[in-house]
């Protein structure tokens, strides 16, 4: 069989990218898709052409098979890699390609109509001999049977919708009288998610390891597997560290979950590259029990990649072009270890939140063992239609102290300044004795999430912040240099009508800096230049050399602006009013052993009362109106952002004066949404 000519990738961001750099390796012609808001998405500019499909919102773009199809045929592609979310795991689009002439890169629609059932898939496989974990039988189950089935089992049990994967719409719950209002938000991120609310409940195995193994099968019968993944540790039972091969298993367990998972995809009559998940006790790793398969490609497969030396994206289009697989069991080896870290737009330090913004400055790793998979550029605007996935970032070693110690390194050099990520959560997970030690848990993240996010400003920050400042304030000369008596645009200026500190026979005078981080107090930061051209910094009284700050263009003068600063995969973000100069968006890289990013963008104050949109979303609940008395802690308003919701409630008893959005309604990070006026009698009792 020959090789497609030209494929179209149903898809967007980091997979879409990933996806086009292989098929520019075999040399075959790529076709991206995009919507208007990624009209000038990297995935756009390196595809060798791209269609566009409509407006932002996926429901208008990424999921509408039927502007998908139009395109493959514009643009005349044989083929449709559907990458990983949106229409990657839909039967119908994988039907309407086939129907259509067109290649689906994927299983049949028959496997995936199955697998993407997980109470189906259940029953399937266990009658193919592989273990399940004990749970509700049956679909459509009414939210009284699925009590009845929760009960039955004993809590804690886990609800589950029953199309769909990543963690959407799961909930653990240990407290039975808690179940009918799980299952009510359980349906309702289930209906949001995948269209369908359906549920199942399983056992939930408390301090379980969460296994995958990766398959790969060919529409000539051959399956083999190509070992495991360790996905244990997660948030919100979404993976965010994921690594091969376990060092769990020892080799007569990791043989028979790989029998067992290709038993799965043997009897859904699998083709293509798909991941068989397992529950694991840490206890007992020879009690395996099959959760469910993923028919498609996953977010990790780079780790697979990386031990056994194969392109899975290739051998998916191979198999999809009709070839057999070049290979047997006894051929696949794994060597070394790989790591591999999500870097997700959110905010550890506002209780992971989903982030957003614009990307004004990109430091993305790479070198000996280090892969980063990337959608962004700079420029790229980050807002809360999509997935909060920006990249991943993936090491490799021969062994897997030498992987955990590059990934480290390389999230300490990664920058994404604009956009506040979780880098710097993730890279000290990674430092975390369990972590170093291999005995991980699905729990062990939120256990220790708190003492993860570190809430502490380093001095280095301070001092960069105050460096800034001074240049802003003097955007006519290189930061660090003593006045000249010539402008950039050769004019003649009076030093010393340049408010600098800078004196003629003695030390430069300091120049004060109030600062200030949201939740922390304000810090007193001076500067002065020194006569050998650089700036000197005083924080706290300890005196010392500060990184010197390069500016790049023009700088213009606003009144109010938010300075985000980056250090070893961290953001922080100072709020200044008045006194301030700079253009928005204008970034800096200042240069020491750890470097500093720096961003100033324009930002808004908000009182005490004002309630604000913690991260950019849409507004999808407003339960009050203007004029209401509400209590503390009331909940007023539902913001949902990236398949998230997050409540909104009154910090305190009073009165809502005003109410500035409605269900709908497009919001910002820290746009007002509400205002809670307290009651007199609240002011006086406090």
């Amino acid at each position: 069989m020959s090789m497609f000519e030209t494929v179209l990738v149903a898809n967007r961001g980091e997979i879409a990218v990933r996806v086009i750099r292989t098929l520019r390796a075999l040399g075959v012609r790529s076709v991206a898709v995009f919507s208007d808001a990624d009209a000038d998405a990297r995935h756009v500019r390196e595809a060798d052409t791209a269609v566009r499909l409509g407006p932002a919102p996926a429901a208008e773009s990424y999921l509408s098979a039927e502007r998908l199809l139009a395109a493959a045929a514009a643009s005349g592609a044989q083929a449709v890699h559907p990458g990983y979310g949106f229409l990657a795991e839909n039967a119908a689009f994988a039907q309407s390609c086939a129907d259509a002439g067109l290649a689906f890169i994927g299983p049949p629609a028959a496997a995936i109509d199955l697998m993407g059932d997980k109470i189906r898939a259940k029953e399937t496989v266990r009658k193919a001999g592989v273990p399940v974990v004990p749970g509700s039988s049956g679909s459509g189950l009414t939210d009284a049977q699925l009590v009845d089935a929760a009960r039955e089992i004993g809590t804690p049990v886990l609800l589950k919708p029953s199309a769909g994967g990543g963690g959407k719409g799961m909930r653990l719950v240990r407290d039975a009288a808690l179940l009918g209002e799980e299952i009510a938000a359980a349906r309702r991120e289930a209906r949001a998610s995948f269209g369908d609310d359906t549920l199942l409940v399983e056992r939930w195995v408390d301090r379980p390891r969460h296994i995958e193994i990766q398959v790969l099968a060919d529409s000539h019968g051959n399956v083999v597997h190509l070992g495991e993944r360790e996905c244990s540790l997660q948030r919100r039972h979404q993976k965010i560290i994921e690594e091969a091969p376990s060092v769990l298993l020892d080799e007569a367990t990791r043989a028979a979950m790989g029998s067992a998972a290709v038993e799965a995809a043997r009897s859904c009559g699998y083709v293509g590259a798909g991941t068989v998940e397992f529950i694991v006790p840490g206890d007992d790793p020879s009690s395996y029990y099959f959760m469910e398969m993923n028919t498609r490609l996953q977010v990790e497969h780079p780790v697979t990649e990386l031990i056994t030396g194969l392109d899975l994206v290739e051998w998916q289009l191979r198999v999809a072009s009709g070839e057999r697989l070049s290979f047997a069991q006894d051929d696949i080896t794994l060597t070394g270890h790989a790591v591999e870290a999500r870097v997700c737009a959110e905010d550890p330090a506002r209780g992971f939140l989903p982030s957003g913004g614009t990307v004004v400055l990109l430091r993305e790793p790479s070198g000996d063992g280090v892969r980063t998979d990337s959608g962004l550029s700079e420029g790229t605007e980050v807002g809360s239609l999509y997935d909060p996935m920006l990249s991943k970032v993936i090491a490799y070693g021969p062994d897997r102290a030498t992987a955990l110690r590059k990934l480290r390194a390389a999230l300490a050099e990664t920058v994404t300044l604009g956009v506040p990520t979780n880098a710097g959560f993730l890279r000290r997970l990674l430092a975390h004795p369990a972590v170093v030690a291999g005995e991980l848990d699905t729990g062990l993240v939120e256990r220790e999430a708190e003492s993860l996010v570190d809430a502490d400003v380093p001095v280095e920050v301070y001092g960069a912040a105050a460096l800034v400042r001074v240049r802003c304030a003097h955007p006519s000369r290189p930061a660090g240099r003593l006045p000249t008596t010539r402008t950039a645009g050769g004019e003649w200026v009076d030093p010393f009508s340049v408010a600098t500190g800078w004196r003629l026979g003695g030390e430069a005078a300091w120049t004060v800096h109030h600062l200030r981080v949201p939740g922390h107090d304000p810090v007193s930061v001076r500067t002065r230049l020194t006569p050998d051209g650089e700036a000197e910094v005083d924080l706290w009284g300890s005196r010392g050399r500060s990184p010197l700050v390069s500016g790049r263009g023009g700088i213009g003068e606003a009144s109010a602006q938010r300075l985000t600063l980056h250090l070893d995969g961290r953001t922080h973000t100072f709020h200044h009013s008045g006194d301030w100069l700079g253009q928005d968006g204008h970034a800096w890289h200042v240069q020491d052993h750890d470097p500093v990013e720096a961003a100033l963008t324009g930002a808004a104050h908000a009182g005490v009362d004002a309630l604000t949109a913690p991260m950019p979303g849409t507004v999808t609940v407003v339960k009050v109106s203007p004029g209401d008395k509400v209590s503390a802690g009331q909940s007023l308003l539902v913001v949902e952002a990236m398949k998230m919701e997050h409540v909104i409630s009154a910090p305190h008893a009073g009165t809502v004066t005003e109410l500035d959005v409605t269900p709908g309604t497009t919001v910002a990070m820290d746009q007002v949404l509400a205002v809670v006026v307290p009651d007199e009698t609240t002011e006086e009792e406090s």
